[in-house]
C-alpha cells in the first residue's frame, strides 16, 4: 500500500493518511485481514510525527475501518465489506463537503439524510 501526503495541502496530515488506507481498500490494493504499517515506521518513512498517523489510523478505528490492537497493530477490519464501506465514507465526506460549501447546516444534513433513510 502506498502512503502519499502533501504537506502543504489544507487537508491534515493526518486526515490524508486515513484517506490513503480509504483509497487502497475501495480499489482492492489493500483487502481485509491485512496488516497496516506499525505507526512509528509509517511516520518515520513520511517523515511526519507518530502521533499523526495515530490520528489517521483513529480516523480510520471511528469509520469502522481498522481495529487497533495493543501490541499487534492496526488490522483493516475482515470481512467483505471493508471496500465497500471505505467507498461509502469517502462518498459521505464527499456529500458533507458539498453541504459546507452550499452553506447547509448540520441539522439539515442530518434531516436529509434521515428522510433518506425513512423512505421506502
Amino acid at each position: 500500500m502506498l502512503f502519499r501526503v502533501d504537506p502543504a495541502s489544507a487537508v491534515p496530515l493526518g486526515d490524508q493518511i486515513a484517506a490513503c488506507v480509504r483509497a487502497a481498500l475501495a480499489d482492492g490494493a489493500a483487502e481485509p485481514g491485512e496488516r497496516l504499517p506499525a505507526a512509528r515506521q509509517l511516520a518515520d518513512s513520511l517523515g511526519v510525527n507518530v502521533h499523526t498517523v495515530l490520528r489517521g489510523y483513529q480516523r480510520l478505528r471511528e469509520e469502522g475501518l481498522i481495529e487497533l490492537r495493543r501490541g499487534r497493530g492496526a488490522v483493516i477490519v475482515p470481512g467483505v465489506t471493508a471496500p465497500a464501506r471505505a467507498r461509502l465514507v469517502d462518498r459521505v465526506r464527499e456529500v458533507v463537503a458539498e453541504a459546507r460549501e452550499l452553506g447547509v447546516s448540520e441539522d439539515e444534513l442530518l434531516t436529509l439524510v434521515r428522510t433518506e433513510l425513512t423512505a421506502p
